[in-house]
């Protein structure tokens, strides 16, 4: 597989999960009532096996519902972390077109990955938010920063190489070899 062929996967997975965490952010209070149903459901072994983190869900479920009923207008925050997601996956177009030119973008990607893990355990201590928690969302920072390290150092590579062999320049079909374009004006 090409150098460029594998950037760009690993692109497209980095994108893939943009849109998803994007997309996936508007519906939260139905995505947490279903996660809360099914995790209480007759066959579910979670509450047995995981009664910390059923009831961590449950607590979120009910207080986006009663916000949602009563303060709808906070929901617009995570709505603008939603486009935030959908945005920067955007911007990734750039990489995807010419990873060599646009490597500053993987390197953003890749610091912001990794500024979720200072953030999370910070501000989810401030928030109260479970230690555990805290280490899901870091996981997608951890998750982010993966296909980014790959498209990084496979740019390197790629900048590299095109550096080592710069592609030959095409030779002109009308000019005789030996003949420069020069001459042939005089």
């Amino acid at each position: 597989m090409r150098i460029l062929t594998k950037i760009r996967v690993w692109l497209w997975v980095l994108i893939a999960g943009l849109l998803v965490s994007g997309i996936t952010a508007f519906p939260l209070e139905t995505e947490l009532r279903l996660a809360s149903a099914l995790l209480h459901a007759d066959w579910s072994p979670a509450p047995a096996i995981a009664p910390d983190f059923v009831g961590w869900v449950d607590r979120v479920s009910v207080a986006l519902t009663r916000v949602g009923t009563e303060y709808p207008f906070i929901a617009y925050g995570t709505d603008w972390l939603a486009f935030a997601h959908l945005v920067i996956a955007i911007v990734f177009i750039g990489p995807l077109i010419d990873p060599v030119r646009n490597i500053w973008v993987i390197q953003f990607g890749f610091i912001a990955c990794l500024g979720i893990i200072p953030l999370a355990l910070i501000a989810g201590s401030i928030r109260g938010i479970p230690f555990g928690w805290q280490l899901i969302d870091i996981s997608f920072g951890v998750l982010g920063a993966v296909p980014l390290y790959f498209a990084w150092r496979l740019t390197r590579k790629l900048e590299s190489e095109a550096r080592a062999d710069p592609a030959p320049k095409p030779e002109r079909a009308d000019v005789p070899e030996g003949t420069s374009a020069r001459s042939m004006v005089a």
